[in-house]
């Protein structure tokens, strides 16, 4: 049996699982190592195959894929730096619980650790950053070989997809000639031609008696609050409100845990704690006995501090992917569960409760800090705080909106309001970077209705390649660009009080027109004018395809001196408020 032989069948054996297993899409970097893998792939009719030419980009963009569609997806690349410029997707895969299948192509054994070409140490090459690695046997086509590549594909996806869900490694080595042999009989699989293996991955959950003890537990206890962060399971909000309503508890709802906007109850649904648990005698009025933590940590600083001062609380962590999500040490109890099964199988266990003076005096803080918004909302020039703030008005029902880290995600946190348009947020929260934020945007707009990024302009900077995906692919993007000519997040930070070499080291201002970028990636690039111009051009837009770029230039100095203003105003409110209440 001669080598092309050999190499098809084996490839062809592993795509064709891949498929079985439920994968569809995969995005392909080009490069010669990976030759056999990638003309295979391009041959199967089930697989939709994204090509990037920049490794970097191209993870970020599978993890927007795969953010989208809460399904494994697959990349390709060649040996050497290439595999190299997959690792902060990686990182991010792996902290953010999106399930990515790497493949990356090797030169054989016999080529490596002698001068060779292309050829760097591919072994366990991001380390603990994935959960599952494997070597790949050489190709052969003898049947024993065959189910090896097929049973080792299947456990991979099925690895990937299982909570928590995340990023497994595969390293092909593959000997010269490279070229498979494409024909008819490809993906024809004479043994068990419908997928060798089926991996049946099962929820996390607690049985009966452990229900029963934590619903006694907090049964008893009145001032209870419940903190969502990033949930991506779209029966969690039925859920959680649900929860809420029996035992009178408030939910703290981070925006990544989509309960702030859609058409379940928002009744308990406290979205402006990012402000007012600023306050020590709104912290202090509202301490809880109890505490009910579902999702990834939450983005608000002052709530996370909040949780941490009230650590004599009994506070029950929920993960249904089994981690350790408590920075603080804070946690009496860790439930291995998932989230919205623990919600549904609590609830049998729990008497209905008469109306909550707690609760209450949760929703009027919180009323009254909505009601000091008109602060952010009247501002007449462009500001960070008043865009975020309209944004809930300004865009279409059942939008995507995703949010770059640093000060966009935590202004979202603390202006997006609730509302009934089903707009699911999404944001790169494992490692909290800025790098790959427009690649993996593009990613979840492939499979978005209509998407929306918002970022600052060094986030923006620091992925304009990833453009290229929508100029080659016709992908549809609203992006509206935060302009403050620099890292608007130091600003808040301790670095500030420094000034001596504050903008060389923090401030880092590029002085660059974003225009002529946008432009080079066939895109319509819009510099707002006013609140009103940004609106009218969103709208215009609405139905138009391409790379939509709006900018809005804003200033760090007065953006600071905005939250402060309306943090210490709403701050006095609120003693006020509390000294009125005691």
């Amino acid at each position: 049996m001669n080598h092309q032989e050999s190499l098809t069948a084996y490839i062809a054996a592993f795509v064709s699982e891949l498929v079985s297993t439920g994968v569809t899409e995969i995005v392909v970097s080009p490069g010669s190592r990976s030759t056999p893998m990638a003309m295979v792939m391009a041959e199967h009719p089930e697989l939709n195959v994204h090509v990037h030419v920049d490794e970097r980009s191209a993870a970020f963009f599978a993890l927007g894929i795969a953010k989208a569609i809460n399904k494994p997806v697959a990349i390709l690349c060649t040996s050497g730096t290439a595999a190299a410029n997959y690792f902060p997707a990686i990182v991010e895969a792996k902290y953010s619980r999106v399930p990515l299948i790497v493949l990356t192509a090797d030169r054989p054994h016999e080529l490596r650790e002698v001068g060779a070409p292309q050829a760097i140490d591919q072994i366990h090459l991001y380390g603990h950053h994935v959960k599952w690695f494997a070597e790949m046997a050489l190709p052969e086509k003898n049947d024993e070989m065959i189910r090896y590549a097929r049973t080792v594909c299947a456990r991979a996806a099925a690895i990937a997809a299982a909570a928590p869900s995340g990023p497994v490694h595969l390293n092909f080595p593959f000997r010269e000639p490279l070229i498979p042999k494409l024909d008819d009989a490809l993906f024809r699989q004479t043994e068990r031609p419908n997928g060798y293996v089926r991996v049946h991955n099962g929820d996390f959950t607690v049985d009966h008696e452990q229900f029963k003890v934590i619903a006694e537990k907090i049964s008893g206890k009145e001032k209870g609050i419940i903190v969502c962060g990033n949930i991506v399971d779209e029966q969690f909000a039925e859920a959680v409100t649900r929860l809420s309503k029996a035992l009178n508890y408030p939910v703290l709802a981070d925006p990544l845990s989509q309960l702030r906007s859609g058409n379940h109850n928002l009744e308990n649904i406290i979205e402006s704690y990012d402000t007012f648990l600023r306050n020590e005698d709104a912290k202090t009025f509202l301490k809880p006995d109890v505490v009910l933590r579902f999702g990834a940590m939450p983005i608000s600083k002052a709530l996370t501090i909040f949780l941490k001062e009230n650590h004599t609380a009994d506070q029950f962590v929920v993960d249904g992917g089994g981690g350790w999500r408590d920075p603080s040490a804070s946690s009496t109890n860790m439930i291995f569960c998932k989230e919205t099964i623990f919600c549904q199988k609590l609830l049998n266990f729990l008497d209905s409760k008469s109306s909550s003076g707690y609760l209450e005096s949760w929703k009027k803080v919180n009323a009254l800090t909505k009601e000091n918004m008109t602060l952010i909302r009247d501002l007449n020039e462009l500001s960070e705080g008043r865009l975020f703030y309209q944004l809930a008005e300004i865009l279409p029902e059942e939008a995507t909106l995703f949010v770059g880290n640093s000060m966009p995600i935590r202004d979202v946190d603390s202006f997006f309001l609730n509302n009934n348009k089903s707009i699911k947020i999404m944001a790169n929260r494992g490692a909290n970077g800025i790098d790959g934020t427009v690649s993996t945007a593009l990613g979840a707009a492939v499979y978005s209705k209509s998407l929306y990024l918002v970022l600052g302009d060094l986030t923006f900077f620091h992925d304009l390649n990833g453009l290229i995906a929508a100029k080659l692919y016709d992908i549809d993007i609203h992006i509206i660009l935060v302009n403050n000519n620099g890292g608007g997040i130091f600003s808040f930070l301790p670095q500030s009080e420094h000034p001596k070499n504050f903008e060389l080291l923090f401030g880092t201002p590029l002085n660059l027109e974003f225009e002529h970028a946008v432009r080079m990636f066939n895109g319509q690039f819009t510099k707002i004018k006013d609140w009103n111009h940004l609106e009218v051009e969103m709208k215009k837009s609405v139905d138009q395809t391409g790379i939509h770029v709006y900018e809005i230039t804003t200033k760090r100095e007065k953006n600071l001196d905005e939250h402060r203003g309306f943090w210490r105003s709403v701050s006095q409110e609120i003693s006020n408020f509390v000294i009125g209440e005691q």
